[in-house]
This record gives structure tokens, C-alpha cells and sequence, in this order.
């Protein structure tokens, strides 16, 4: 079956974040995609709702098992039910691990730029937040791990929060980096969060490795969050996981969960999360396609029409990080030329300071909507001359 990514839905006024203006404002910003959910998951919702008891619901062993062999076979990280850990969503989880590993005052590792959450649940709970800029290098983002090591000491950090792949780079890092990460962090008794809410927006030829495949003997300080909803665009329906190998750690994240009654999913949380592991592999093996399409398209846009943005294609996501350095020194003063063209990116200095004068591209839309986007883009930039 051919799915069509290519209709065009209007999403204004229905309550959504992305698209809630009040003009013909473009939205190429957060990170949630213009393509309706897969079919398979569209009936399933369906069938639930057709049944129509919707009463409190616990995973089942067909969830497990779908959840199981969709990370074994694809990644060969293989769980058994007792590993896996349901939470709202990824935010949550990073907060969550954040209280469980450190006291407040104590430090938090993160990498800059970052997704934005890693650093506000960092402060929120009353930690340090250390940050540790990447290199960037002939278009890629690579891991500091000397500036890591040196911060790890000179804070006495006790958490890194780690992103693979990263957000907002979109750098599906290597076996070898993961290792060398580990090592660094295993010398100084750090403890590991890695979200991986990207990994199935992979594009070729890149390999993502889960963090927790690697950390045998250390999988007590080592932990991985993940989830369907950015894969399937399902962000609306909260659903994530925890990945804990050490089942004396599982249970004391399980413990944590109690405490506050966060374990719980909502009835399409559990069915949608099935059906999008059990059903949804064509969806999304198409929609990866569309998606490395519609980035091509973007590249070659930029090459001929604003050549001067350093553009960093992405090794994963449909995230697009842009340098526009050359038309500009001022964040808020790129941002609001943007919006001024009716058309809103996100601002990259949200990331951290190695956001400064970035922008965050999102190309998972109608290719249609993308080109009218990127003319918008164009437009906002014509008479800046770099």
C-alpha cells in the first residue's frame, strides 16, 4: 500500500501548538509532522472507540511483546518485560532521573546545543547545569570528550543527560563515540540518561545504536528513554518508555513512579503504541523516504536561493539546523524577520549559546507547503545582504 504523504491538512483552529496563528503563517518549527497518523493506528482507534467501554487499562502482553522484537530486531536490543518502564512522555522521564540520581545543588552534565528541556528540568529541580559544547567540523557535530571529562571533575557531576540522535544537530552518533562516552563516564561514576526519541527517524546510511547495548557492567548507572510518538506522529497522545536493564535500578525508577502515581497510560496510549510497533513498519519505512526527499529539496533550495546559510543535514529526524550568521547578529531580530514573512522556524539560541544565529528547520510537511515555506524564507532574507 502507497500512503500519501503529499495532502495538505489544515490544522488551524482545532488547538494546535504548531499551527495556532491567526493568519496564513507557515509553521516549520516544532517538532511534530503535517502527515496523518498511520492508517493501522487510525483503526485501531477506531476499534477502541467502537467498543466503546474506555475504563482503565493496563499493558498487555501483546504491548510487551510488540515493543520487545520491534527494539530487538531492528537494534538488537533485546528486553524482557520486566526492563521496560511506561511514562507520559520523555520530558517527564528526564526529570524524573534527574531527582532519582542526584540532590539538589548537584551537577548535571548536558552537551550544547541541546534540546531545549534538558537544561529547564535541570534548573527547575534545583540543580547545577553544566554545559559542554560540541564541535562542529565540516558540517557535523562531534563529542568534546576531553571538555567532558574536565567538566565531570571540576563539578564533581554525578548525572549526563545525552541525546541520541541529537536534537537539534540531528547526529546519529557511532558505536565508537557511545563507547568512548561510556568509558569517560564510567571512570568518574557518572550516571547515563540517553534519549532516544529519535532512533527510528534514522535516515540512511546511518546505524543508531541504543546507548544501553553497550553498557554491560554498567547498566546500573545507565538508563535510556524512548518513544513511538515522534515516529508515528502520535505526540499528542502521551506515551513513552524507560529502558532499565539493572532490575534493582528498575524498581527504584518504579518506586519513584508509585510515588506519584506516574506509571499509568491512558487507554490509546497502550493500543496506539502496539499497533504503531506491531503494524507500522511500511508507514514508516515510506515516510522516511518523504522525509529524506523533502531534505534534499531543502539543501538544493538553499544552495541556489540563500547559499550563505551553512546548512547541517541531519543524520536522523526531519530537523534541519541552519547557521544564518551571514544575514544577521541579532537572535530576536532573525527571528522576527521570519515572522514578519509568515513563516516561523525555532530559534536556535533556545538550544543553548551554540544556538546563537541558528534556526531550526522542520520539513515534515507536504512537500507543497515546504516550498511555499522556503520562498517565505527567502523572502525574509532577500534584502539582508550577508
Amino acid at each position: 500500500m502507497l500512503y500519501n504523504f503529499d495532502e495538505i491538512i489544515d490544522r488551524r483552529h482545532t488547538g494546535s501548538l504548531k499551527w495556532h496563528y491567526r493568519d496564513d503563517t507557515i509553521a516549520l518549527w516544532v517538532a511534530d509532522m503535517d502527515f496523518k497518523a498511520a492508517p493501522p493506528i487510525l483503526n485501531t482507534i477506531q476499534r477502541v472507540l467502537n467498543h466503546g467501554v474506555l475504563g482503565y487499562t493496563r499493558p498487555t502482553a501483546p504491548l510487551y511483546e510488540a515493543i520487545i522484537q520491534w527494539h530487538g530486531s531492528r537494534y538488537r536490543l533485546w528486553l524482557d518485560q520486566k526492563n521496560i518502564l511506561f511514562s507520559h512522555g520523555v520530558v517527564p522521564s528526564l526529570a524524573l532521573m534527574i531527582r532519582l540520581w542526584t540532590q539538589a545543588g548537584d551537577a548535571v552534565l548536558v552537551n550544547d546545543p541541546i534540546y531545549a528541556p534538558f537544561m529547564t528540568k535541570v534548573r527547575d529541580n534545583g540543580r547545577r547545569l553544566i554545559l559542554s559544547p560540541l564541535i562542529e567540523a565540516q558540517g557535523r557535530y562531534y563529542l568534546d570528550l576531553a571538555d567532558i571529562e574536565a567538566k565531570i571533575i571540576e563539578n564533581d557531576v554525578k548525572l549526563f543527560l545525552f541525546c541520541n540522535p541529537h536534537n537539534p544537530g540531528g547526529r546519529v552518533w557511532s558505536k565508537d563515540e557511545l563507547k568512548a562516552l561510556l568509558e569517560v563516564c564510567k571512570k568518574h561514576n557518572v550516571a547515563i540518561v540517553s534519549d532516544e526519541i529519535h532512533q527510528d527517524l534514522t535516515l540512511s546510511p546511518h546505524k543508531f545504536t541504543p546507548f544501553l547495548t553497550l553498557a554491560a557492567g554498567y547498566d546500573h548507572k545507565v538508563v535510556s528513554i524512548t518513544s513511538m510518538t515522534k515516529s508515528f506522529n502520535v505526540a499528542g497522545i502521551k506515551s513513552s518508555m524507560i529502558f532499565v536493564k539493572d532490575l534493582a535500578l528498575a524498581e527504584q525508577i518504579a518506586h519513584q513512579q508509585r510515588l506519584s502515581d506516574e506509571h499509568d497510560l491512558n487507554l490509546f496510549a497502550y493500543e496506539v503504541t502496539q499497533s504503531a510497533y506491531s503494524e507500522g513498519g511500511a508507514w514508516l519505512e515510506q515516510l522516511l523516504a518523504y522525509i529524506e526527499t523533502n531534505i534534499d529539496v531543502t539543501l538544493r533550495f538553499l544552495a541556489e536561493h540563500l547559499p550563505d546559510i551553512k546548512v547541517m543535514r541531519p543524520e536522523a529526524s526531519y530537523l534541519i539546523w541552519l547557521d544564518c550568521a551571514a544575514y544577521g547578529q541579532d537572535d530576536q531580530a532573525l527571528y522576527d524577520q521570519l515572522r514578519a514573512a509568515k513563516v516561523e522556524l525555532s530559534s536556535g539560541i533556545q538550544y543553548g549559546n551554540e544556538g546563537h544565529l541558528k534556526m531550526r528547520l522542520n520539513v515534515a510537511c507536504p512537500q507543497a507547503l515546504l516550498i511555499e515555506g522556503l520562498k517565505r524564507l527567502q523572502i525574509a532574507f532577500n534584502g539582508i545582504k550577508p
